[in-house]
């Protein structure tokens, strides 16, 4: 069976560059400074005028004295803060592993309420590259995944992707992000290159005339798409260095599998290349050196998913390989596309720049998640910009160009699957793929059977940590109900949110319109607010207690995710409020509507 790209209409862009970045890894300095708060009971009292110099008690300074001896650290205190914690100082910058066992260590006093790294907040990381900024797709509020956030956390460094496709041309915005891969095409009117199966993965065009193809109804000709290189630059393409674009996960490395030739690739080749890059053995070939824990299969056809392609998705699957699949631009249910419809993959649809999905794509049951492909129907910038080649049939200047379809979105799931490898190298495919589905967020736009939402990096890479997922407050997912809109409009009628995680559909409905919910926060839970507006209006969100005084609130500007947090810190439940301003921008039932996540 031959299979072909999972790509949309195409249009032209413009040349480019190169880039690169770090992770902070576990052994790399964190902060020199904990906060400790002691309970009110064990607090010493103290004066306005001494306040902030009171130090702990004896007894308390020999527990964190010994906790910071354990790492041979000595440890000081700074001063007192405003929540009556103390702010301690320890002689020198401390590893997260160090942190974390003196932090444990002085935590095992019940007298303790909360002891946590003093940590150092950064500028979020915004790549330098020219023209990041035309790369929406990452960051824009309505249909981007979030991902500057995420890069402050994870850039995939010590994760292999491979993307089986056309091969890779060495575009200097990509070439040093590569690593091995291996040409799997066995049929020289495929392969274009004059020769079999062998280690050099390079793209020499996959152009056809519409003869080449077999017999009529043959597809019309065509101009070589350099596939391959377009995927693997959403991935990996080299970061912050000052051209061209960014990669998801440009930490990571791609393997470059070439499966996809003259007309496509064949069933037999692409399942090689599927075992071979995730380290299984392939008879002929020389082991893989470089083997792959994400596989981006930017590719497919019509038709049920084959004992060929399920076996070697198996066999990837064993050795934790994350498999992730195009669902296909026909515009039909990806049951009826393979390797879209298999067991073990996540199946990605497309949305468009507005959130909803874009006109091509594929849709069903089998599909997990979303994420941007583009909808170049609108306008030639609102595709997917990435690394590509000038070259009609054979290669020519490296360059840039933006493409649509569901081959766009898979890659930044993969580059996102990267994301959270690197930071728990553990996860199961299984896990990866509830974990993408737990913390997409809901589509902005219509998107029926689009899967769980449109992938949220930040949100993804949090859960894969530990720290909870769903983009805000508390693990896991929790229901989706609609905005009460006839009697929410102020504290004595706020609409109540009894269920952790719930995501709220709610709008605007005039300028003078506002929105209060209420929440019964329990003793030491903190409740995360997170508002996604319209991409052209400036919602604010504040977090008020019982009496309407504003304990919390973020006001950013227009299109842009507010995010609030308020902890509980008392011994019983206690309820807030948390409303929905409107500041500027669209209003209506339509026009104005707005998610807003609650968290704890």
């Amino acid at each position: 069976m031959a299979v072909a790209l999972a790509l949309g209409a195409v249009a032209g862009a413009q040349a480019g560059g190169k880039p690169q970045g770090a992770d902070r890894s576990a052994a790399q300095p964190v902060t020199d400074r904990i906060i400790v708060k002691y309970r009110d009971g064990a607090i010493a009292p103290v004066t306005a005028a001494n306040a902030r110099l009171a130090g702990p008690s004896a007894a308390q300074a020999r527990v964190m004295s010994d906790a910071a001896n354990e790492v041979g650290l000595r440890i000081s205190h700074l001063r007192r803060n405003a929540l009556q914690a103390h702010v301690m100082k320890l002689e020198r910058f401390a590893t997260k592993p160090e942190l974390d066992r003196v932090l444990a260590r002085i935590k095992a006093d019940p007298n303790v309420e909360y002891a946590e790294p003093d940590r150092i907040m950064q500028v979020m990381f915004t790549p330098n590259d020219t023209r990041y900024g035309e790369q929406w797709h990452y960051f824009e509020a309505t249909a981007g995944i979030n991902l500057p956030a995420a890069w402050d956390k994870a850039t995939g460094v010590g994760i292999n992707v491979a993307v089986i496709d056309t091969g890779y041309r060495a575009h200097p915005d990509l070439a040093a992000n590569i690593v091995g891969g291996y040409d799997m095409i066995n049929d020289t009117a495929v392969s274009v290159d004059g020769n079999g199966r062998d280690a050099d993965a390079t793209d020499p065009g996959d152009w056809y005339t519409n003869s080449a193809c077999g017999p009529a109804p043959a597809p019309p000709s065509s101009d070589s798409s350099w596939h391959g290189t377009h995927v693997a630059g959403t991935i990996a393409a080299v970061t912050n260095n000052g051209v061209g674009v960014a990669g998801v996960a440009f930490n990571s490395k791609v393997v470059p599998i070439r499966a996809l030739g003259r007309c496509g690739g064949y069933t037999s080749d692409i399942a090689d290349g599927i075992i071979w890059a995730s380290g299984g053995a392939v008879a002929g070939l020389p082991a893989n050196p470089n083997p792959a824990r994400v596989l981006n299969l930017s590719l497919g056809g019509g038709g049920a998913c084959d004992t060929t392609s399920q076996n070697a998705i198996n066999s990837a699957r064993s050795r934790n390989a994350v498999v992730v699949v195009a669902a296909g631009n026909s515009n039909v249910n990806a049951s009826n596309a393979s390797p879209a419809n298999c067991q073990g993959v996540i199946t990605v649809a497309a949305v468009g720049r507005n959130g909803g999905k874009a006109n091509y794509s594929n849709f069903g049951a089998a599909v997990a998640v979303a994420a941007p492909g583009g909808n170049m129907s609108t306008g030639t910038a609102n595709g997917v910009l990435s690394t590509l080649n000038a070259g009609a049939q054979g290669p020519g200047a490296d360059n840039y160009e933006f493409y649509q379809g569901t081959s766009m979105a898979t890659p930044h799931v993969a580059g996102v699957v990267a994301l959270m490898l690197s930071k728990n190298a553990s996860l199961t495919p299984d896990q990866v793929k509830t974990i993408l589905q737990n913390t997409a967020r809901p589509f902005p736009a219509t998107c029926s059977q689009c899967g769980s939402g449109i992938i949220d990096a930040n949100a993804a890479v949090d859960a894969a940590m530990g720290n909870g997922g769903g983009g805000g407050g508390g693990g896991g997912t929790g229901p989706t109900i609609n905005e009460t809109t006839a009697s929410n409009n102020t504290r004595g009628t706020a609409q109540a949110i009894t269920t952790a995680n719930t995501t709220v559909n709610g709008s605007i409905s005039s300028r003078t319109d506002t929105d209060f919910y209420s929440v019964s926060l329990p003793a030491g839970a903190t409740l995360t607010a997170t508002l996604t507006p319209p991409s052209n209006a400036d919602y604010d969100i504040q977090i008020q207690n019982s009496a309407g005084t504003v304990i919390a609130r973020s006001e950013l500007g227009t299109g842009q995710v507010d995010t609030a947090s308020v902890r509980n810190s008392g011994t019983t439940a206690t309820t807030v409020f948390v409303r929905v301003v409107y500041y500027s921008g669209a209003t209506g039932t339509t026009s104005g509507r707005y998610t807003l996540r609650l968290g704890w």
